[in-house]
C-alpha cells in the first residue's frame, strides 16, 4: 500500500510522533509513506532534517524570515522551498491521499480549510479548529467529498467503537487528570508553568499539557466530540482516568458498552488516522491488563476544574461562544506562561470572557466566515486581556 501524505506542525509534538511512525511503517515494508509537504511554524532547523529524511515534495516555513536559511539548508536536494501563509495553504490543497493537520491553536483552521477544500482527507489533531470553525469545516468536507479522521486520542477511540452509531446512547471521554489531579484550589493558586507542564502521563507540547493541568484540553475535546460526532453535549460524558488506558466509549441503548483501550502513546491513534481503514505496525508498547492490575475512574470535581462547565456553557451558547472559550483560553495560557498571571486565573479569565461575550453585539455571531471567527478571535483575546489588566496582583490567587 502507497499513501501520499502532508504534515502540518510536523515539528511539533503530534509531527514528531508522525514522523516516527512513517519511518517505522516504511522501514518494516508493509506500507510506503510518501510524503507530499512538510509544514512547520519557525524550527528550521528541525524542519530541515526532517525534510533530509522524508523528502517531501515541499517543505513550507511559515515565520517567511526563516525561508532563506530553510532553502540553504535543502539547497541541491530538489526539494523545493516556500514561507508564509499563503505558501500553507497552497500546500494544503496539493493533492494527497492524507493531511496531518497537527499545527497548534486557531492558527491552523485556514490550512485546513484549504485542504478540505481541495479533496483530502484531513487527519485533524488541532481541536482548535473544529471548536473554532467546525461547521466550516463539515461544510467544506461535505461539498468535496473529503472526510474528517481524529487524532486526538479520545475521539479515535470513539471512532473505532462507534461503528455505524446504530442505537449510539451515549459518550464517554477520558481524561487523566493531570498533574493536578489531587490538588487542593490553594496549592494550584501558586503553581508555575513548570510544573502545570509536567503532565503524569501523556507527552505533549507545553499548551496543550498546560491545558490538560486545568482541564481544558478535555473541555474542547467534549466540545469536538459533540461537532465530529454530531451528537447532543448532554449524551456526552467526561470522566476522570488516572491510568489513560481506556480512552473513550460508546454506550449503545441494549446495554452495552464498548471501549477502546490502549497504551497513552499518541502513535497509536496517528497511525490508525495515517493508515484507516487499515491498521499500521508502530512500536507502542504493548498493553498488559495483568501488569497494569486495576482501572480507576472519577467524577470532574468542577469546582476545582470548572473547564467541562464552561464547554457545556459555551456549547448552548452557539458557535461564537465556542471561539471566545477557545481564544480567551489561548491568551490566558500564553499570560501565565509567561508570568502575567496564575494558573487559577485561566478559567476564571475564560469564563469572564464568556459572560461579557454573552452579553455584548456579537453574542448572536454564527462564525460562517474565516473573516468573523478571527474578528471574534481578537475580541477574545481582548477580553482576557482587558481582565487581566483590570488587577494586575492576581498573581494566582
Amino acid at each position: 500500500m502507497v499513501r501520499r501524505i502532508s504534515i502540518f506542525g510536523s515539528t511539533g509534538s503530534i509531527g514528531q510522533s508522525a514522523f516516527d511512525v512513517i519511518r517505522h511503517a516504511n522501514d518494516a515494508g508493509a506500507v510506503e509513506f510518501q510524503v507530499e509537504a512538510l509544514v512547520a511554524g519557525s524550527n528550521v532547523e528541525a524542519l530541515a532534517k526532517q525534510a533530509l529524511i522524508l523528502r517531501p515534495r515541499i517543505a513550507v516555513i511559515a515565520d517567511e524570515r526563516c525561508r532563506g536559511e530553510l532553502s540553504h539548508r535543502l539547497a541541491g536536494t530538489g526539494i523545493e522551498v516556500a514561507a508564509g501563509k499563503t505558501a500553507m495553504n497552497e500546500a494544503a490543497a496539493r493533492p494527497c491521499d492524507r493531511v496531518l493537520a497537527a499545527i497548534v491553536g486557531e492558527a491552523g483552521l485556514e490550512s485546513t480549510l484549504s485542504a478540505l477544500r481541495a479533496g483530502n482527507d484531513v487527519a485533524i489533531a488541532n481541536k482548535e479548529s473544529i471548536v473554532c470553525g467546525g461547521p466550516l469545516m463539515l461544510e467544506e468536507a461535505n461539498l468535496s467529498g473529503s472526510r474528517i479522521l481524529p487524532v486526538d486520542s479520545e475521539h479515535s477511540a470513539i471512532f473505532q467503537c462507534m461503528g455505524d452509531g446504530r442505537g449510539l446512547e451515549s459518550l464517554t471521554i477520558t481524561a487523566s487528570g493531570g498533574p493536578f489531579r489531587d490538588w487542593t484550589l490553594e496549592q494550584m493558586a501558586s503553581a508555575n508553568a513548570s510544573q502545570a507542564a509536567a503532565h503524569p502521563v501523556w507527552s505533549m507540547g507545553i499548551k496543550n499539557s498546560i491545558d490538560s493541568a486545568s482541564l481544558m484540553n478535555k473541555a474542547l475535546e467534549f466540545i469536538e466530540a459533540a461537532v465530529l460526532f454530531d451528537i447532543s453535549a448532554d449524551r456526552i460524558e467526561v470522566l476522570v482516568h488516572p491510568q489513560s488506558i481506556i480512552h473513550g466509549m460508546a454506550h449503545f441503548h441494549d446495554g452495552s458498552v464498548i471501549a477502546q483501550l490502549g497504551m497513552p502513546d499518541m502513535r497509536t491513534p496517528i497511525s490508525y488516522a495515517l493508515g484507516w481503514p487499515d491498521r499500521i505496525l508502530t512500536t507502542v508498547a504493548r498493553l498488559n491488563l495483568a501488569q497494569l492490575a486495576k482501572l480507576e475512574f472519577a467524577e470532574v470535581d468542577e469546582l476545582r476544574f470548572p473547564a467541562i462547565r464552561l464547554a457545556r456553557h459555551a456549547m448552548s451558547a452557539g458557535p461564537g461562544a465556542r471561539v471566545i472559550l477557545n481564544c480567551a483560553n489561548e491568551a490566558a495560557v500564553s499570560a501565565f506562561i509567561s508570568g502575567e498571571c496564575g494558573f487559577l486565573d485561566i478559567s476564571r479569565s475564560v469564563e469572564a470572557a464568556l459572560e461579557c461575550f454573552s452579553s455584548g453585539n456579537f453574542a448572536s455571531s454564527k462564525c460562517e466566515t474565516l473573516e468573523e471567527i478571527a474578528e471574534l478571535s481578537r475580541y477574545g483575546r481582548f477580553l482576557v486581556s482587558d481582565w487581566l489588566s483590570s488587577a494586575p496582583c492576581r498573581a494566582g490567587g
